[in-house]
């Protein structure tokens, strides 16, 4: 199938220049690697790697809770006390003789204590642990979940810049040819072959190409940026996709095989499964709060003073066991159990609506995949229709059958069969990987798999003004550090 390039076209003032890389030019950048950068650079991921070591380190909170516990205190003090007394204070009897006297007493106090203890029954604290592990768990599926749509985010915004470049080809072939038939109708007008309506039926259709070109163009430079925002860099250029690629049904070939696999599959179902097994410890953990608790402990004090001019020490140790329950709390503990056991069942609705999602997903999304097998093919064709359509209009126009819009309209036709027929390959591609990611197979292997369909000879390349390599907009800055 014969495709517009841009050497066609006339020159124009453009703020971007769309164009096909040449030899000699910086070797173009394919999905893979750009996915490659994705995943070590993106934000949003880096948050949920982050993320999910703040879970890891809380589930390391919790089983240090059931661990010995040590601790040393001491205290280093000095006191004063002044003491005044007069013969008033004393009885009559011994008042005689007595002068007032004054004292000071200045005393330095050392003191020293070391206890421990260790949970020998805790189900409370049993049960958290319990928790922050069901909690990790789910936090590994949300990680993958978010490494599934970075995929697929990535692969989205790499084929909406091929499927950008492939409809403004198509629109600025177009415009390129409707200006040439007003050239020829300008020319025609002026000998009097035509009237002026045919002249500005021509204006007409030049003027609304113009502007679909125009569209086009923002719609190629909005999605290079795109692009941009998922990995922090900027690209050259990028391989484009391949003439013949093989538009063949998803295997395998059954709608039930796909949701069978998705139940097995899918992160994002079995995150919300997970969730489940969250609530349901949190359940255990408001129950354990209305059971006994039991520690062993040890206690050891030393404290030394200089009161009165003594001198020595004093130290002792205890060893034994501390029991503790509740036996009121004002009903909270019940609350807290009824408050964890509705939150159980919004976890259960969760997954139940999350399961039928993904079926349902995954049926649409089969069915809308195996339609575009046939409408590829479908596309195709009416390119072939299309042109043969307008070279007979054309033969109509010249012996005078045909007037000037039905060849305009020829024109435009086949023109958007071909963007028609683009969006029609580039909604296949997309709609494999989003079938993949519902069903939990996508993968680094279905990237490098739709990879091999990219072809560095019909690589497209964006062109914008020059920009400083700090700019704010995409510069991400340093990465943040880990406290120390």
């Amino acid at each position: 199938m014969h495709r517009p390039t841009l050497t066609r076209l006339l020159p124009r003032p453009l703020v971007l220049l769309v164009g096909l890389a040449v030899a000699g030019t910086a070797q173009a950048t394919d999905l893979w690697t750009v996915a490659r950068d994705a995943l070590d650079n993106d934000a949003t991921l880096a948050a949920a790697r982050s993320g999910f070591s703040a879970v890891e380190a809380g589930r390391d909170v919790q089983r240090g809770t059931l661990l010995p516990q040590v601790s040393l205190g001491g205290n280093l003090t000095h006191s004063r006390t002044y003491e005044s007394q007069s013969g008033a204070a004393l009885p009559p009897s011994q008042q005689s003789g007595q002068l007032p006297r004054d004292e000071d007493d200045d005393v330095n106090s050392l003191g020293v204590n070391l206890d421990a203890s260790q949970a020998l029954y805790d189900p409370a604290r049993r049960a958290q642990l319990q928790q922050a592990e069901r909690r990790v768990d789910r936090e590994s599926l949300s990680l993958a979940v978010a490494e599934q749509q970075l995929l697929l985010d990535v692969a989205e915004a790499y084929f909406e810049i091929l499927r950008a470049h492939d409809i403004l080809s198509a629109r600025r072939s177009q415009e390129t040819a409707i200006e040439r038939q007003l050239e020829q109708a300008r020319e025609r007008f002026e000998v009097g072959l035509i009237a002026i309506t045919e002249v500005h039926e021509a204006q007409a259709s030049f003027d609304l190409a113009r502007a679909q070109r125009i569209a086009a163009e923002s719609a190629m430079q909005v999605s290079f940026e795109a692009l941009e925002r998922l990995t922090g860099k900027r690209y050259e250029s990028i391989d484009g996709l391949a003439e013949e690629i093989p538009i063949v049904p998803p295997e395998p070939v059954d709608r039930g095989d796909w949701v069978e696999l998705a139940m097995a599959n899918s992160p994002m179902l079995q995150m919300a499964e997970a969730g489940i097994e969250v609530a349901r410890s949190e359940l255990d953990v408001s129950r354990a709060g209305q059971l006994p608790r039991l520690e062993a402990f040890a206690r050891y004090d030393y404290s030394d003073n200089d009161r009165s001019g003594a001198s020595g020490y004093n130290s002792g140790s205890q060893l034994g066991l501390r029991a503790s329950m509740p036996l009121y709390t004002g009903g909270s503990t019940q609350a807290q159990i009824r408050q964890s056991g509705f939150a159980l069942e919004v976890s259960q609705y969760d997954f139940e609506a999350q399961r039928r999602d993904t079926v349902q997903q995954v049926r649409s999304l089969f069915t809308r995949v195996s339609n575009d097998v046939e409408t590829v093919e479908a596309r195709a064709q009416a390119i072939v229709s299309n042109r043969s359509a307008l070279e007979a209009t054309r033969s109509g126009y010249e012996v005078g059958t045909r007037n000037i819009v039905d060849v305009l309209n020829a024109k435009r036709n086949l023109f958007n069969a071909i963007a028609d027929h683009a969006e029609a390959r580039y909604d296949y591609v997309l709609g494999l990987l989003r079938l993949q990611q519902q069903a939990g197979l996508l993968d680094a292997e279905s990237i490098q798999a739709v990879n091999a369909w990219l072809r560095s000879e019909g690589a497209v390349s964006l062109e914008l003004p020059a920009m400083a390599n700090d700019d704010p907009v995409m510069n991400i800055g340093e990465r943040p550090r880990s406290p120390s």
